[in-house]
C-alpha cells in the first residue's frame, strides 16, 4: 500500500505528465502553422510518449492499492519566437521534468519505499534519453542558423521520428 505522501506525489507526476502532453501538442501545432511538419510529427510522438508516462504512474498507483486522482491541467503556450525557440523551451521543460522525477526519488527513499524507488529508476533513464534527445534538436538547430536549406533538412530528419511505446510498458 502507498503511503499518503507518496500517493499525493505521484498523482502530482501524473498531472505533469498528462501537462507535458499537452505541451508537445501545442508545440506540433506550431510547427504544423510553421509548415515544419517534421517537426510536428517529432512533437506528435513527444507527446504520445507523456501520455504513456502519465499511464505507467497510474497502472502503479492503482497495483499499490492507490487512488489516482487527476486534475485540471494548465493551458500551455501556442506561440514561441521560432522553431529553434520552442525546442529550446521543450528541453528546458525536460530538465524541469527530471527535477520533478528527482524529487520523487529522494522522497521514495526518505519514506523508505523501496518498491517506488525501484519503480522511479525506469523514470530517471528515461529523463537521460528525453533530455539528450530534445538537446540534441537544439544543437542541431543552432548549427543551422538562419539557414532555409539546415532547417529544412532536419525539419526533414525530424520528420522519421515514430513513436513506439516502451518495451517496459508492454509486460
Amino acid at each position: 500500500m502507498l503511503n499518503s505522501k507518496i500517493e499525493k506525489a505521484i498523482n502530482n507526476q501524473i498531472n505533469a505528465e498528462i501537462y507535458s502532453s499537452y505541451l508537445y501538442v501545442s508545440m506540433g501545432m506550431y510547427f504544423e502553422s510553421a509548415d515544419m511538419s517534421g517537426a510536428a510529427k517529432w512533437m506528435n510522438a513527444q507527446a504520445q510518449e507523456e501520455l504513456v508516462h502519465a499511464e505507467k504512474f497510474m497502472n502503479y498507483v492503482n497495483e499499490r492499492g492507490g487512488r489516482v486522482v487527476l486534475e485540471a491541467i494548465e493551458k500551455p503556450p501556442v506561440e514561441w519566437k521560432s522553431g529553434l525557440a520552442t525546442f529550446e523551451a521543450a528541453l528546458d521543460h525536460e530538465r524541469k521534468v527530471s527535477s520533478l522525477i528527482n524529487e520523487l526519488v529522494s522522497l521514495a527513499r526518505s519514506e523508505n519505499d523501496y518498491m517506488t524507488d525501484n519503480f522511479l529508476q525506469w523514470f530517471v533513464s528515461e529523463q537521460v534519453e528525453e533530455e539528450a534527445s530534445a538537446g540534441e534538436v537544439v544543437r542541431k538547430m543552432r548549427l543551422a542558423g538562419e539557414s532555409g536549406g539546415g532547417r529544412f533538412m532536419i525539419d526533414k530528419e525530424l520528420g522519421l521520428r515514430v513513436f513506439t511505446p516502451p518495451a517496459a510498458l508492454q509486460e
